[in-house]
């Protein structure tokens, strides 16, 4: 049998009647059956003939072949996949130089993972695209190019594996931990489909990292993608769980979770494989910026992973090091940080920064540190004077006190085990999702109180949010101590102005032809909000609004609508009215509604109604932008979508929208309809409720291909250490991995 045809098969198992040219070509056609099986081989033998020197056998097999050989005295003993199987296929040489099989074992005596053989060393080399069973599923689903791209390269993830060690090493579970964990991702995926999970196996396939984020993780993503922040904080802190976060921030100041992970080291090959299975998980977009520790493995990885996301490092992770890193300081410590300070936050150009460092090392001596050295090398990482032309959302802070990176502070502990942190994951995603339910409730019911007659205070009133607003607020009313002075004049006017509730000057640059602000304390870059000492350059400019591209939309009423408007304020002015009008109606009609079951079919008849109204009247009038589509600094209208709640759970109000596949219980009623006291019908095509006996629950999230998340092809990868779940958990996670349950 011609091998050529062979290979055109990788899913043929070798057999007595297959004939090859050379004992090469018989090596890669037992790969590409080992590869569609699921296992790893190696070269475990070959022989040359005395006479001609030719090889005339060879014998392959399985890399779990044989048994460890490891001396009990060994220092450094290396993890060896080795465990007595005894798979394998030996090949001998005719007198006509054709090659057949001698013998083959196919019986292996551990599981075999074909949707992983890709990270198998030996699989490594051959073409993902053409026979990797991950990538055949590209050509039945397009979502899965997207979100597979990024996995194409393995090897790049190898080339970060400096050490064999490093290809061992696993998570340290306490036992039943793993089974805790996979009950928490199958539980969190029955309540929502797109849940997300993704794992990673060593050599010995263990657990060695694992990530996963929520459903609401991946939907605040598509609003808030400008700054994330990655904590090591649990992990580099020696905490009992090696916990890492993935943080954003919404427009109302609070912090989002978007994902988490448990790694087993901080190699860079951790921190890449860690990046990049989130970049899958939110769909290959990648943020502006993203913060993180002073840590060269993790800047790396971001380098390779993320090449065009702007890295920054958080300001307290650099401040929290001084006093471990210089403490033969301690006697200076305040004369040194007074200069530190003054270099870092009041250098208004890279020359007077570079002017002042250079003094203060040689003040202090520091010419030999190696860590002051590399905050130098790492300037651009973290010094503000370099960072103009970015915002952070107020993640990056000078203390950990202050950081949205607290968010798990109140449930984690340096001793909280994973059995509690897994016990009280859905309670604070709980928490999370009531503390912006309140905050967004509170937007639409309530209206800040104005403090002054300025114009920027009234221009923002029922724009900014009201943590935003209250916070630009402060700085419109202490514009009231700044004293300003024009030092140069032209395009670019330059101010000095005088704080005097903090006694500080700071200078303010005012470009007219642009509508250019800048101020030398960086507000606005960390905070995302213009400050006092900006506010008073432009009231003495004669300027009585704030340019459009310093209201971040991100901060806005509207962050999470997808209708840009463009730069007109006075139109989402009205249009912020207008919601919160409806919004006090909508309540009072569900307090009417609810009195009774009659009632409540009326009320509910009218809202689906009135939604389909409105929906058609306006998609015919614009064109249905995506929400991942809206410019960061664009301020938009505000779009209210309806939702209905489910045992006390604060809702998603973006799986408002839904289909309805089943009758309204205890009604009798066809699918799709609903009737009021009256008899009359009417159609239900957005929102649907189905009767329960504690309220009501909502339909399952629609197409997952809205956000190109996949997550049930990573449900496979699930290690040896979670074989000792109970049956049913590997009942559900094969039903995960059907092909008719991905999106078409």
């Amino acid at each position: 049998m011609d091998s050529s045809l062979v290979l055109a098969n990788p899913v043929l198992e070798p057999h007595y009647d297959i004939e090859f040219e050379s004992h090469e070509a018989a090596y890669a056609f037992y790969k590409e059956y080992a590869k569609s099986a699921g296992f790893g081989t190696a070269k475990l033998s070959s022989r040359r003939s005395r006479a001609s020197k030719e090889f005339i056998d060879a014998k392959f097999s399985c890399i779990r072949y044989g048994n460890k050989q490891q001396s009990d005295d060994a220092i450094n003993p290396r993890p060896s996949p080795k465990i007595g199987c005894k798979a394998s296929m030996h090949v001998k040489r005719r007198q006509d130089g054709k090659w057949y099989v001698y013998s083959f074992v196919k019986e292996h005596n551990h599981e075999l993972l074909p949707a992983q053989a890709h990270f198998f060393r030996s699989h490594r080399s051959s073409d993902p695209l053409s026979n990797d069973v991950r990538m055949r599923r590209r050509k039945n689903s397009t979502a899965g190019c997207k979100l597979f791209g990024a996995y194409q390269n393995v090897d790049c993830l190898e080339n970060f594996m400096k050490h064999q060690h490093d290809k061992g090493r696993s998570l340290v579970l306490e036992a039943g931990h793993a089974q805790l964990l996979l009950e928490l991702f199958m539980h969190m995926q029955e309540e929502n489909p797109k849940f997300f999970y993704a794992v990673d196996l060593n050599e010995e396939h263990r657990l060695r990292n694992v990530f996963w984020v929520d459903a609401k993780g991946l939907e605040d993503f598509a609003y808030f993608s400008d700054v994330v922040s990655f904590d090591t904080t649990y992990f580099t802190s020696k905490y009992k769980i090696p916990l890492v976060l993935f943080i954003g921030v919404n427009h109302h100041i609070q912090p989002t979770l978007l994902g988490c992970a448990l790694i087993a080291d901080e190699t860079i090959y951790t921190y890449a494989w860690l990046l990049q299975t989130w970049l899958i998980a939110m769909g290959e977009r990648a943020p502006q910026v993203i913060l993180t520790d002073q840590n060269d493995a993790i800047k790396a990885a971001v380098a390779a992973v993320l090449p065009g996301t702007r890295h920054c490092f958080c300001l307290w992770h650099v401040l929290e090091k001084i006093p471990k890193q210089l403490e033969f300081l301690s006697a200076w410590h305040d004369s040194f940080m007074e200069k530190f300070n003054k270099c870092i936050y009041k250098s208004w150009t890279e020359e007077q920064f570079e002017k002042r460092w250079w003094k203060l090392v040689d003040r202090f001596n520091l010419k030999e540190v190696e860590w002051v050295q590399s905050l130098y090398d790492d300037r651009t990482f973290w010094v503000p004077t370099f960072m103009r032309d970015i915002s952070f959302a107020g993640l990056s802070t000078s203390s950990r006190s202050e950081s949205l990176n607290t968010l798990l502070d109140n449930y984690i502990h340096a001793d909280t085990s994973l059995k509690e942190f897994i016990e009280q994951y859905q309670v604070i995603l709980e928490d999370r999702h009531e503390e912006e339910a309140k905050a967004n409730f509170d937007a639409w019911h309530e209206t800040p109180e104005l403090k002054s007659p300025s114009p920027f205070e009234k221009q923002l009133l029922s724009v900014y949010t009201h943590e935003i607003y209250k916070k630009f607020q402060f700085e419109v009313l202490g514009a009231a101590a700044c004293h300003l002075k024009k030092e140069s004049d032209g395009v670019t006017t330059t101010y000095a102005v005088k704080d005097f509730e903090n006694n500080q000057n700071y200078m303010v640059e005012w470009n007219t032809s642009n509508s250019d602000i800048c101020c030398s304390c960086h507000l606005f870059e960390y905070k995302g909000y213009l400050c006092r000492h900006a506010i008073v350059v432009l009231q003495m400019s004669g300027v009585f609004s704030i340019p459009p591209k310093y209201i971040l939309q991100r901060w806005t009423n509207a962050a999470m609508s997808r209708h840009p408007i463009g730069e007109k304020l006075e139109e989402i002015q009205s249009k912020v009215r207008r919601f919160n009008d409806l919004c006090r109606r909508a309540i009072i009609l569900g307090e009417e509604g609810s009195l009774s079951q009659e009632s409540y079919y009326t009320a509910l008849g009218s809202i689906s109604e009135a939604l389909k109204q409105c929906t058609n009247l306006n998609n015919s009038v614009e064109n249905g932008m995506r929400p991942d589509a809206i410019a960061t600094n664009v301020v938009c209208n505000v779009e209210y979508q309806p939702f209905i709640t489910s045992n006390n759970k604060v809702p998603d109000p973006t799986t408002a929208k839904k289909t309805v596949r089943s009758d309204v219980a205890g009604t009798g009623r066809s699918p799709g309809t609903v009737e009021n006291s009256e008899g009359n019908k009417g159609k239900v095509s957005q929102l649907e409720a189905v009767s329960r006996k504690d309220g009501f629950q909502e339909m399952e999230p629609t197409d997952l291909r809205s956000h190109n998340v996949m997550p049930m092809q990573f449900h496979s990868m699930v290690p040896p250490l979670f074989h000792n779940v109970s049956p049913p958990f590997h009942t559900a996670a094969s039903t995960h991995l059907h092909e008719n349950r991905l999106p078409r």
